[in-house]
């Protein structure tokens, strides 16, 4: 994974209504945190919302479900996003519990592609999103 760099992370409750029949959150809510986590990143940046018409896709997604979480909690996502081609960048997640900082509960991954929505088509990855992603890259060199 030397080729991805840390770039964002924040914490969201464990919700009584993300546990299924089993007692544990479900697996498609893992989903659903790593999807805030990429988000709230994205909105930090800049990158929704005013970016003209274009904006991110996922292609695939997966998760590695390694401890069941439950409520209630805090779950801390950490994302970490790699250098990207012309138009799609590789993005890692890391979730924890904020009670267990050290304990990793999963891990998942997402390939965005940037797209021009009216067109359906791929296009570059903004320059501006671009470099955020290489001053990530600096800053774990350093």
């Amino acid at each position: 994974m030397s080729d991805f760099h840390a770039v964002f992370e924040m914490a969201m409750p464990i919700r009584w209504g993300d546990m299924d029949a089993f007692g544990h959150v479900n697996n498609t809510v893992y989903f659903r945190y790593m999807e805030q986590v990429r988000i709230s990143w994205f909105e930090q940046m800049g990158f929704l919302g005013g970016t003209e018409g274009q904006g991110p896709v996922i292609v695939n997604a997966s998760m590695e479900f390694l401890k069941q979480l439950h409520y209630p909690g805090d779950v801390i996502g950490r994302m970490s996003v790699a250098t990207p081609g012309r138009s799609s960048f590789d993005t890692a997640f890391e979730l924890v519990r904020a009670d267990e900082p050290d304990t990793l509960y999963a891990r998942g991954a997402a390939r965005c592609v940037w797209i021009d929505y009216a067109a359906g088509k791929s296009v570059p990855v903004p320059d501006s999103l671009r470099a955020a992603i290489e001053r990530a890259a600096l800053v774990k060199a350093a």
